[in-house]
Order: C-alpha cells, then sequence, then structure tokens
C-alpha cells in the first residue's frame, strides 16, 4: 500500500490531480444516451452531498495535489446552491470548470467571472433542432445555442462536447468543423460509451479514423493540422489551417488514454469512482459525515484503479451487457 502521503498515486503509478465532481442526478434533458427512457431512480437527498459536504472533500483532495476541479451533473446548474458552491470551491487553490448543457447559463455569468470560473464545456451533440429535440426529448435548441454564443462573447474558454453515434449525427461532423473557422472555440467529438440503459454497441460506433477521414476527404489532408497533445490529454486535438478555432478527438472506446490518465469522479452521493467505465465504488461521504479522516479512504480507491477501462480491455468485454450493464447510467455517473 502506498504512503498516506502519495494517496492520490494508484499502483501502477499514475498521479491524479483532476476531480470531478457530480453535483447533482436531476437534468433538465433527457438525452438517450446518458438516461434510460423510464429515467432513473434517484438518490434521497439525505444521502446526497450538501455544499459544505463538497467543500469539505474537495478540500482535501485540493490539499493532496488535484489542481483542478470541474463540476458536472446530472445538470449542475439545476442545484439551488450551485452560485454557494463555486463561492465556497474558488477559494481553494485549484482551476474550476463547469460541464453543462447551457440551458441555464446566461443566470450565471456574473457568478462565473466572479468566482474565476473560465473553462466551460457545453453538450451540443447536433445543430439541427428536429435531431436535437429527438436526441434530448426536450424542445431548448435555440436556448442552447443562443448561450454559446452568449459565452464566447462574454470570453470564456468554451468547448463544445458532442457524442457522436453512427446513424444518428455522424454526418455532421463536418458542420461542427466548420464552426471553428469563424469561433475561437474547441469541439470535442466523443465516441459513444456504454452504460446502463443506453442500449451501447459496437455498429454505434464512430471512431478516430473516420472521423480525420472526412476530414481530410473534405478540407484536404495538407489542411489538417495535428496539434501537441496536452499533458494527461483525453482529446487529440487538431485544427484547420487558417481556422480560429480547434477541434479534438476523444476516442475512450477505440483508442483509450488510460496508461496517463489522472482523473478521479466524486459522484453526487459521495461515492469515488476511480474509472468511468469501472463498477467499483468507494463510500467516502459516510467517512466524513462519521467524522472519520478520509484520506485512507480516498488513497484505497484510487491505489487500485485497474490499467485500462475499469477492466474492459478488449471489445467482446465492452461488448458484453454483464460488464457495462452493472455500471451506472451516466446521468447518475457524472460527465
Amino acid at each position: 500500500m502506498q504512503k498516506e502521503s502519495n494517496i492520490l498515486t494508484d499502483a501502477l503509478g499514475r498521479k491524479h490531480n483532476y476531480l470531478r465532481i457530480s453535483l447533482t442526478e436531476k437534468c433538465n434533458l433527457r438525452c438517450t444516451y446518458c438516461m434510460p427512457s423510464e429515467g432513473v431512480p434517484l438518490a434521497p437527498r439525505k444521502h446526497l452531498m450538501d455544499a459544505n459536504e463538497i467543500y469539505e472533500i474537495a478540500k482535501v483532495f485540493a490539499a493532496n495535489g488535484v489542481d483542478k476541479i470541474r463540476l458536472t451533473g446530472g445538470e449542475p446548474l439545476v442545484r439551488k446552491d450551485f452560485s454557494d458552491i463555486i463561492k465556497r470551491l474558488s477559494t481553494l487553490n485549484v482551476k474550476l470548470a463547469v460541464t453543462t448543457n447551457g440551458i441555464l447559463v446566461d443566470r450565471f455569468i456574473e457568478d462565473f467571472k466572479t468566482c474565476g470560473l473560465n473553462n466551460i464545456n457545453v453538450s451540443l451533440d447536433t445543430l439541427n433542432e428536429d435531431k436535437f429535440n429527438h436526441i434530448t426529448r426536450r424542445n431548448q435548441f435555440t436556448k442552447v445555442y443562443n448561450n454559446i454564443h452568449l459565452l464566447i462573447a462574454n470570453g470564456f474558454k468554451v468547448k463544445l462536447n458532442i457524442v457522436l453515434i453512427k446513424g444518428f449525427n455522424d454526418n455532421e461532423i463536418i458542420n461542427f468543423i466548420k464552426m471553428t473557422k469563424d469561433l475561437p472555440i474547441s469541439i470535442r467529438f466523443i465516441e459513444f460509451m456504454p452504460f446502463d440503459g443506453n442500449n451501447w454497441n459496437k455498429e454505434k460506433l464512430v471512431t478516430q479514423s473516420e472521423i480525420l477521414d472526412q476530414t481530410t476527404n473534405h478540407f484536404g489532408a495538407n489542411q489538417l493540422i495535428k496539434l501537441e497533445n496536452e499533458q494527461n490529454f483525453t482529446s487529440r486535438d487538431y485544427k484547420i489551417s487558417g481556422h480560429k478555432g480547434e477541434f479534438g478527438i476523444i476516442s475512450s472506446v477505440s483508442n483509450p488514454f488510460c496508461d496517463g490518465c489522472n482523473r478521479i469522479r466524486l459522484t453526487a452521493n459521495g461515492k469515488i469512482k476511480n474509472c468511468l467505465f469501472s463498477n467499483n465504488e468507494t463510500d467516502v461521504l459516510t467517512a466524513l459525515r462519521n467524522q472519520e479522516p478520509i484520506e485512507s479512504v480516498i488513497a484505497k480507491a484510487i491505489y487500485k484503479k485497474l490499467p485500462v477501462r475499469g477492466g474492459m480491455d478488449s471489445f467482446e468485454s465492452l461488448n458484453n451487457p454483464k460488464y457495462h450493464s452493472n455500471n451506472r447510467s451516466m446521468i447518475t455517473i457524472g460527465g
């Protein structure tokens, strides 16, 4: 077992400095790849972290090396105490970010600025309003699209997250990349991943090679610029020559990046997930409420992280429902 002073390093020597905190399991959309059509049973409110508990747990992570915290959901902005939460977290020595569906961001522009939260990822899987209504089961396209432009106009660093699903939105890849011509944004194509209730199968996958083939066929191979990968990257980044923005590909399924993973997830009900794909969770909230030190709980959760995708190291295991159907649905994990 690793030393207590090194609680964010796993058995493979991977150091974790990026904490993703889910603030809620609730959402004002019903995206098909995220939530089963019948919805999900929500944890009772008393089982969820309150604002002070979120801060106290985050403070321990920050004291042990976490320097970036991303707030996710569900939809994090539906929490009535969201402003209070980010004000508390802004007192820590961390970079704050949020992933949102964009519907409510106009209400929080000033809070974001006050708390130094400049990095905002907005989920938008299609530029077609009818498709948007279909995949989200809600009619909010115009609000989301206008709020994206509002964020850009206010100087925020905006990334658009697009989950690609073959036969649904893979014919919009070029349209999304064209947005980067005049807008200083990052488009990020995300492979469709298996979770409980989202009917995943390999045939729906749009791989990195398919995305790049479409890109070079349209823009020309000589116009595609490969950018240098960030440390602990998840997105392999590119841009088209002369464009203001860029695009990236997050290929968690076909071309994973597990060997450099530095991410930890904390669910809304206070469970540590050391991998998005893992079925295993570690309860840190109960220890906190029992006034027990939580460092050892965190250390054990991080140390036992598996080498690749929660142990699913092949397409065969990914295709086997007995593995991914035992995981939570995406809505209750946090993106």
